[in-house]
């Protein structure tokens, strides 16, 4: 469908191109049912296959085929009249793809508005719990979030997403921490310590596979403990749980960003990882980013009470 105006020549290249095929397909129906085609005396038209076995029958068009391929043609022509598509023309309604997208915007925006003003009454934890907003949000989270948290909003290691459907935040849980995380972004930067050497990071691995309890080397992680408190104390903190503050993440409680196996952690320590959440305050409305903060404060704190 046309929604702008063409240029004349273009528009006298549409017109001759529309008249000419619905000329010649007018003609072709009309001159198909009155055209004389020779038949042989069994009233076939000669044409057999499989050794004769089968023959081409003739047989006029029924009546409802006749009739129903007329009204195509009718339809064809008022769809002209009505609508643009015969060049330059606008149509009888004058519609245009951009008049609908626009009515259909704003019919859309009356609709949203009111929902949106109840929103921003409530904190994040207190909207967790509105059945609208969780809907609102689920769908904007599909749209803005899931291509690298997933469906499920479980994360992805492959990307560095995080999983948000535990109780386990890098950057604080709060609605305010959420909101900010949505609005303004995150960089989370894990430099690399291959410059320790090769012994170093694999003691340093089997260190932090021991902090969460997982199969480890006893005398590897013996002898890592001074160089994790000397270096990777400055962000994980001397015990391991991390830092809110800049994001470095908590290793003892097992969750895992960039993946858990050894190989994982070692490549971890050895080449370091950079996390880059983007900023979302360009594309989403202050309203709308509120909304997914409520959905995905709901994700963690499903089987809570109402928050204050």
């Amino acid at each position: 469908m046309m929604t702008t105006l063409l240029s004349t020549p273009w528009s006298v290249w549409v017109m001759v191109l529309v008249v000419l095929n619905m000329g010649v397909t007018l003609f072709l129906f009309l001159w198909g049912p009155i055209a004389r085609i020779p038949a042989a005396e069994d009233g076939t038209t000669g044409h057999v296959w499989a050794g004769g076995a089968v023959r081409e029958g003739l047989h006029r068009p029924p009546m409802w085929w006749l009739l129903f391929s007329a009204s195509m043609f009718v339809c064809g022509i008022t769809y002209l009249i009505i609508y643009p598509g015969f060049g330059a023309n606008k149509g009888a309604f004058h519609w245009t793809s951009h008049g609908q997208w626009a009515a259909a915007t704003a019919a859309n925006k009356a609709r949203l508005d009111p929902l949106e003003a109840r929103f921003d009454l409530y904190t994040v934890a207190q909207l967790s719990h509105d059945k609208d907003a969780l809907q609102m949000g689920k769908r904007l989270f599909g749209d803005n979030c899931e291509a690298c948290h997933g469906v499920t909003a479980r994360g992805n290691i492959l990307v560095g997403a995080p999983d948000l459907d535990d109780s386990t935040w890098l950057y604080g849980g709060t609605g305010k921490d959420i909101t900010t995380s949505i609005a303004d972004g995150r960089n989370g930067v894990m430099p690399a310590w291959k410059s320790l050497g090769e012994d170093k990071v694999n003691d340093l691995t089997q260190y932090v596979l021991s902090l969460s309890g997982r199969p480890h080397n006893a005398k590897m992680a013996a002898a890592a403990e001074p160089t994790f408190k000397a270096i990777c104390a400055a962000c994980h903190g001397k015990d391991g749980k991390g830092n809110q503050g800049i994001g470095a993440p908590n290793l003892t409680d097992n969750i895992w960003k960039w993946g858990s196996t050894e190989a994982d952690i070692h490549h971890t320590i050895h080449d370091g990882r950079q996390g880059h959440m983007p900023t979302w305050d360009k594309r989403l409305t202050k309203s709308q980013i509120h909304v997914i903060a409520a959905y995905v404060y709901h994700l963690s704190h499903r089987d809570e009470g109402r928050g204050q």
